[in-house]
């Protein structure tokens, strides 16, 4: 974790691990919603993984907290993003191409994938969205610290594109953006979407998690 002021934050997005009998943990694929584990989940912050996406705010919640944690609350979460200097990205105040995942592709991944499962048109939106082929298509989702100029001098990486990311409301909001957009919502750190309740999970939703920085030892 890095420290943001007195709040410790994840430095990458989270994967989750199913919490197994006899204190054993399984990855859970950062593909498939880990609402269809038949196990409680933990959160964990690694470099060069692949991020859980399709998580609804609720689970995310729930992952942090099984590993002693939370999510972010809003101030926490948009002061880590922004870094000392207050920026709008986490690098700066103009967008620059290549510095986070945020470069979008030719072709919404969800219309590739509906189109190549020969799903209706009119139902892309539903059940395309939760198909795990979307974020394994190229130019999508990336590992977590692959693009390193996408932070500041706190040290969190991929706050802006990559995943959405919950933070603590349980009216549901998540912030800064994936990989397909990072401007509709607002720019870069000011980006957030209350457009769904703390129960809505898709292939662009992820998290990071907070800790108050007197709790760690």
């Amino acid at each position: 974790m890095v420290i943001v002021q007195d709040v410790c934050v994840d430095k990458w997005e989270s994967i989750v691990v199913q919490l197994r009998p006899n204190a054993v943990e399984k990855l859970w694929s950062p593909y498939i919603s880990p609402r269809g584990s038949k196990w409680p989940v933990r959160a964990l912050s690694k470099p060069g993984v692949v991020p859980q996406a399709y998580i609804s705010g609720q689970k995310a919640q729930e992952a942090c907290r099984a590993s002693g944690k939370r999510l972010c609350s809003a101030a926490e979460w948009e002061a880590a993003c922004r870094g000392p200097a207050g920026t709008t990205y986490p690098y700066g105040d103009t967008r620059t191409k290549g510095k986070c995942n945020d470069d979008g592709r030719k072709g919404h991944p969800v219309a590739t994938v509906t189109s190549r499962l020969g799903l209706p048109k009119d139902r892309m939106w539903y059940e395309g969205m939760q198909h795990p082929l979307i974020n394994q298509l190229k130019n999508t989702l990336r590992k977590t610290g692959s693009r390193p100029g996408c932070t500041n001098e706190y040290g969190a990486l991929d706050m802006v594109g990559n995943l959405h990311e919950w933070i603590d409301d349980a009216s549901g909001t998540f912030r800064g953006g994936f990989y397909m957009d990072t401007k509709i919502n607002g720019e870069g750190c000011n980006y957030r979407t209350r457009a769904h309740n703390f129960k809505y999970r898709d292939y662009s939703t992820g998290f990071r998690c907070c800790m108050d920085a007197d709790d760690v030892e």
